[in-house]
């Protein structure tokens, strides 16, 4: 019986999250200022992640943006590709291409994407946590501002770091707006009166208002609560999967975990290589303990794997208590390979790639349908001619306006427009006009003959549309 209360208590961890307290109310966390190898190489990420998230709407690519999502005018740039309303399949196949990646990716990796490369993870841990180390200090600090009364020294204090966390959150807006409606419109709200673009400005203090609460209070919730991607990672995971984890079986021994004593032989007392110092829970920004197994709340970040190092190093044990490591390495004590399942999930993962890569390049600048007009029979002409009339349909994808032609590429004959002799189509937008192919009969060598249309913008050929060319009986 009590073995069970026992056991009850050491899982009860797993009833409940670790920013929640007994009584239901938040925990507010406070995390140890974290140092090391894998700290380091992940703020060299963020900071590049950062350039490229506040660049990219202002770099252009035959002068569109890098990246623009405008749901508005249902415009989507990516990498100076425009797609537009009619390219929707192709990003319905790409989503569904990229839900498959994540799932795989998750399976063999675990979750090193929320701890690395994030928005919510870089903004709290590599922007917002690093102001209020340098602020209100290193977690003790941090402790003893918060029950201090409210005197000059708090109240400065908390003005000066919260009109900061503020100013980032307004620059965070600015750039998301950017990326919705695009620099140049950007700039145009920001320089014109409020009342010129009323609903420019309420969105940007809107999402101003969202960053602040999100990364100033509400903080590790988001992981926690409301993002669907935590959420499934139970379901994707499983024992061979690459995560943050704690050697339970060099770190307990036979007698268990305990404090460092020097000089002590802790192999002969049975005692295992964890000196139960806590480090690895101090420096967790989302408050767990590892050595409790995979949890819903680990994001990898690895700030636990430095923390122990660092440990293992000054009481001269081997590095890597807390490692990236699979569940089943770790309970059989072997060094962690690819399964056959893991290595068919990165196979399909680079088919994929591959898949979406050649998806993106069948997309052309365009798009034409030439079609006979229906109803319509072909005509004779004076000299043995016979004409045909076509319906010529263009949808412009590229960023330029397109003034185009049409040539007959098979067959001796010509192409004679109805009204103007080139057909022009704004960027984005779609034109039709009709033509009409003129052959010889004597050219004709069915009463059904294929003929192949060539679409160009000047010289250059964008497209072949192929079509029938009726005419009379050939006796």
């Amino acid at each position: 019986m009590e073995n069970d209360h026992k056991r009850g208590k050491e899982e009860a961890f797993r009833d409940t999250i670790s920013t929640v307290d007994e009584q239901g109310k938040r925990k507010w966390l406070f995390p140890k200022k974290p140092k090391g190898k894998f700290y380091n190489y992940r703020t060299a990420l963020s900071y590049v992640l950062l350039i490229l998230l506040f660049g990219a709407p202002w770099v252009k690519v035959d002068g569109e943006p890098l990246v623009m999502i405008n749901i508005i005018t249902r415009k989507f740039v990516l990498f100076g590709q425009v797609f537009w309303p009619q390219d929707f399949h192709l990003f319905g196949l790409i989503m569904i291409c990229m839900v498959i990646f994540i799932v795989l990716f998750t399976t063999i990796f675990g979750r090193v994407f929320c701890g690395w490369i994030c928005p919510q993870t870089i903004f709290m841990e590599m922007v917002y946590r690093k102001i209020e180390y340098w602020i209100d200090g290193d977690y003790k600090q941090q402790m003893r501002l918060k029950k201090q009364p409210w005197n000059f020294q708090k109240v400065w204090k908390r003005t000066f770091k919260y009109g900061l966390f503020y100013l980032i959150a307004l620059a965070i807006s600015h750039t998301f707006l950017a990326y919705i409606i695009g620099s140049e419109e950007l700039i145009e709200i920001q320089t014109s009166p409020v009342q010129e673009h009323l609903g420019g400005f309420i969105s940007i203090i809107i999402f101003s208002w969202v960053f602040f609460f999100v990364f100033a209070w509400f903080r590790e919730q988001v992981c926690l609560i409301v993002c669907p991607y935590g959420r499934l990672q139970g379901v994707m995971l499983d024992r061979n999967s690459l995560v943050v984890a704690y050697d339970y079986i060099r770190g307990e021994g036979k007698n268990g975990r305990a404090k460092f004593k020097k000089n002590e032989n802790r192999a002969e007392v049975g005692k295992g290589d964890c000196i139960d110092c806590n480090q690895c829970v101090n420096v967790c920004p989302t408050g767990i303990d590892i050595r409790n197994g995979t949890q819903l709340e680990c994001v990898n970040c690895t700030a636990c794997m430095d923390a122990c190092d660092y440990m293992m190093e000054n009481t001269n044990q081997p590095k890597g208590l807390i490692r990236l490591d699979s569940e089943n390495a770790i309970a059989n004590q072997t060094e962690n390979r690819l399964t056959t399942r893991s290595k068919a999930y990165s196979v399909f993962l680079i088919l994929l790639i591959g898949l979406i890569v050649y998806l993106f390049t069948l997309r052309g600048d365009m798009e034409a349908s030439i079609l006979r007009t229906p109803g319509m029979l072909f005509q004779e002409q004076d000299g043995g001619f016979i004409t045909n009339l076509y319906n010529v349909k263009v949808i412009n994808k590229s960023n330029k306006a397109l003034n185009l032609k049409f040539k007959l590429l098979n067959h001796k004959g010509s192409i004679e427009m109805v009204g103007n002799p080139v057909l022009s189509i704004e960027k984005g937008g779609s034109n039709q006009q009709a033509l009409f192919v003129k052959i010889h009969k004597d050219d004709l060598i069915a009463k059904k003959t294929p003929i192949v249309i060539g679409v160009y913008e000047g010289e250059r050929l964008l497209e072949k549309d192929k079509t029938n060319f009726l005419g009379p009986s050939r006796q």
